[in-house]
């Protein structure tokens, strides 16, 4: 495969958003492609611009950083050097979504550049280390410069053999965006039979109707101090959960960097790193312990975990004591007002203490076992796409070098849209 080697400048429009947050009286209101968009999708489709936030721009900004289809967006300031020049394919048309700032917006030259190639040529590492040499700043900021990324040395085959490698690498990632709506869905089933059960208090009477739309007695709960169904209980988290903290182990980066591996290091907030090494193995809940304890709902930051894993001493490890229960428990932790096991005024924390002296309502053990004989199929299916899609996002970075220098072709049929 031949390359021949231009500037982004040469083959591509650029252009600086400087488009903020705010709603300013006066401008137009548009919806904002903002840097964490960028930062964490392979590429941007219509879907995902269903959560972006609102804001404002001047007529001036939409016509320069307006989003389109065959467009990249690019990070382009952050706090360190990894986080600036991560690229976003945009996968379609929109009305009134401006390129967020901290970011910019390239608009190839169809003619000589494919815009799915050059967003996967944007995430090789090549060019990871062109921006890692050429960014400035030092410490507290980092940013690249209008001629650093005009100057970014792009290498292209044809436009056929780009739009062909492009394609199915597009393609690997739409397969990976799919699985994680049907994630999105599986989990808001789950959550939605929850509430309507365990929350609304309609659960299947005897007669298979909901409980209190149908008259369903409800008693006054002293310690709880609220009516919950007849037949129903209460106790505190304690009598319900196990915690496993004392097997946490914390790993500074540099242990970390020496214990390079195969199995996820957690944090309270999600994977920190990869280690060779693991203390946990099966299923587990992870509640965020301290720092950022809660999600912008008011409810604490709940993970379901599997597998082999190393966690650090910033979440706590739970299960619940019956272990067939596990579906109704990852709910109930997700649904804790954090306000009530929450301490401290700006760091907040949650303490074993505050955690397992938590009152909770406790069904009756038939209507648990019910809620986990339905929602239990859909939590493997999740596990399995999830699974699926850290497969397939190996296989589309181990790929991506290999069709970027010509060690890998494309069967020409899955060149075909």
């Amino acid at each position: 495969m031949e390359l021949k080697k231009y500037k982004l400048a040469d083959i591509a429009k650029i252009e600086i958003s400087g488009v903020d947050k705010k709603t300013i009286e006066g401008e137009t209101p548009v919806r904002l492609c903002n840097f964490v968009d960028v930062y964490y999708n392979w590429a941007i489709t219509k879907e995902k611009a269903k959560s972006f936030m609102a804001a404002s721009a001047k007529q001036t900004e939409i016509n320069k950083c307006s989003i389109g289809k065959g467009m990249v967006a690019i990070t382009k300031d952050s706090e360190t050097r990894d986080d600036i020049g991560v690229a976003t394919y945009i996968a379609d048309d929109f009305e009134n979504v401006v390129l967020g700032y901290h970011c910019a917006l390239i608009t190839p030259n169809p003619a000589v550049v494919d815009g799915k190639y050059l967003n996967a040529f944007m995430h090789t590492r090549y060019i990871q280390k062109y921006f890692e040499n050429n960014a400035s700043g030092s410490g507290q900021r980092y940013t690249l410069s209008n001629d650093t990324i005009g100057n970014i040395p792009v290498l292209l085959p044809s436009v056929e053999e780009q739009h062909t490698i492009g394609k199915v690498l597009a393609d690997i990632d739409r397969k990976i965006e799919l699985n994680k709506q049907i994630n999105d869905n599986l989990e808001a089933m789950a959550k939605q039979l929850y509430d309507y059960w365990f929350v609304q208090f309609d659960f299947p009477n005897e007669e298979g109707k909901p409980y209190k739309s149908n008259g369903g007695a409800l008693v006054w709960n002293e310690k709880l101090k609220r009516e919950i169904p007849q037949e129903w209980s209460d106790c505190k988290l304690k009598d319900f959960i196990n915690l496993f903290d004392s097997k946490r182990v914390p790993l500074s980066s540099k242990d970390r960097g020496e214990r390079q591996g195969v199995y996820p290091y957690y944090g309270a907030t999600g994977i920190m790193d990869y280690v060779n090494d693991y203390i946990f193995d099966g299923d587990y809940f992870l509640l965020a312990e301290d720092g950022s304890t809660s999600d912008a709902k008011g409810f604490p930051i709940v993970q379901y975990i599997w597998g082999k894993n190393w966690v650090n001493n910033h979440a706590h490890i739970i299960l619940p004591k019956n272990e067939r229960y596990m579906m109704f428990t990852y709910q109930m932790l997700k649904s804790i007002p954090a306000k009530q096991i929450e301490t401290g005024s700006i760091q907040k924390k949650i303490s074993q203490e505050n955690l397992c002296g938590y009152k909770m309502v406790l069904p009756n053990s038939d209507l648990l076992e019910e809620y986990e004989n339905v929602v239990s199929p859909l939590w493997e299916k999740r596990k399995r796409c999830i699974e699926e899609i850290n497969t397939l996002t190996k296989q589309r970075d181990e790929l991506l070098p290999l069709l970027m220098n010509g060690q890998a072709s494309v069967n020409y049929h899955l060149s075909d849209d």
